[in-house]
């Protein structure tokens, strides 16, 4: 969807430097998809469109999943699994097969980097569910590539002024959610389990490395099975996940649904206070890190070694989205030889084509994907 509305479309940046701003977010902890698009409105119109792309982005998915935290109790379960949604997983693939191709074609010229995205694609699908495969092979790659050094001779590089600022702000957040998550639980204090959610909600952004889908295990692990911070069941948690997958933004938003299950026994308010601690919780640290960082990876492409590293980390990346587009494509129903099968096989195609061949909006597909749902 970048490829087509940033690059296609609006010329906001080139095939290339979206290709080299996905994998800049690989390379960092946090929601990618969310770095993406806030990069795109940093290089467009500076920090201020940033931090404003980066809000419209995060919004409408934020304010379903919490409203969805106060509606779960009255909607019956079975509703939010309805098969409406079941045409948008090959539609997805569809959209992967589109990006992995036009990533194809800019960054995978030679034997080398052919190489790298096989193997690339290899590892990262055996290994999916371990979030640190990502930025592991994306540096291997980048390490291979530097192997050879015929193509770009050493040049000086002028070695220009870091901010600091961004980096400072998250270190001292970090340190100040787990002091305060701490103290309040020792302590007792009455709103004890917002600090507490935060800094669950901080570390996890901060740490999860391969986007929204490692949160949900992680979130797992630390609303319902830990005895201490059982806040919901299995049950509520996997229908937010579930329900997540059917709306439009981030996956991430998901911590706007589990703050406010989180806080729900305490009174709507309360409840409501969670879904915001969710929500700037869990997107903080993916803002931060992103804003820090990219300005030194401007400065670091500079650098021949780093130039010569983006040839391998740009193949690998095209790797990592065929695994991607393999690893969704294994629970659709494609070789069943029924109905669903059979048009499960002509969504994902299609959709692939229709992007490549036409200038119908994304929305309209999806809306198509879902009627084709309701109709069979």
């Amino acid at each position: 969807m970048m490829m087509k509305t940033f690059v296609k479309k609006r010329r906001d940046v080139t095939e290339e430097e979206l290709t080299d701003l996905l994998s800049f977010c690989q390379l960092l902890p946090g929601a990618s998809s969310t770095q993406t698009i806030t990069l795109i409105g940093y290089k467009r119109g500076g920090f201020l469109l940033s931090v404003i792309t980066f809000l419209i982005w995060i919004t409408p998915a934020c304010l379903m999943m919490g409203g969805l935290s106060f509606l779960v109790h009255y909607i019956d379960r079975k509703a939010l699994h309805t098969d409406i949604f079941k045409f948008l997983q090959p539609m997805a693939v569809g959209f992967l097969l589109y990006a992995t191709w036009n990533a194809y074609r800019i960054a995978v010229n030679n034997t080398i980097t052919r190489i790298i995205m096989i193997v690339a694609a290899l590892v990262v699908y055996l290994f999916f569910k371990t979030p640190w495969v990502f930025p592991i092979v994306l540096v291997a790659a980048g390490v291979v590539t530097n192997f050879s050094d015929k193509r770009i001779p050493e040049k000086e590089t002028p070695v220009k002024k870091i901010k600091w600022t961004n980096i400072w702000v998250f270190a001292f957040v970090f340190l100040l959610a787990g002091f305060l998550s701490e103290t309040a639980r020792k302590q007792n204090w009455e709103n004890r389990r917002a600090f507490n959610l935060f800094e669950n909600f901080y570390r996890f952004g901060s740490l999860v490395f391969g986007g929204g889908q490692v949160l949900v295990p992680m979130m797992y692990e630390q609303f319902v099975t830990r005895e201490k911070t059982q806040y919901m069941t299995g049950e509520e948690l996997l229908t937010g996940a579930g329900f997540v997958q059917g709306i439009p933004g981030p996956v991430f938003s998901m911590a706007s649904y589990a703050g406010g299950m989180a806080m729900r026994n305490e009174g709507k308010g309360k409840q409501a206070l969670g879904v915001l601690v969710g929500t700037v919780a869990i997107f903080l640290p993916s803002a931060l890190l992103v804003l820090f960082f990219y300005p030194i990876w401007s400065n670091l492409k500079k650098y021949v070694v780093v130039y010569r590293s983006l040839e391998g980390i740009n193949a690998a990346t095209v790797g990592l989205m065929l695994a991607s587009a393999i690893y969704l494509a294994r629970d659709i129903s494609l070789l069943d030889l029924n109905t669903i099968s059979y048009v499960n096989i002509v969504v994902m195609f299609s959709t692939t084509i229709v992007l490549s061949t036409t200038r119908i909006p994304t929305p309209i597909i999806a809306l198509v994907c879902l009627l084709l749902g309701w109709i069979f």
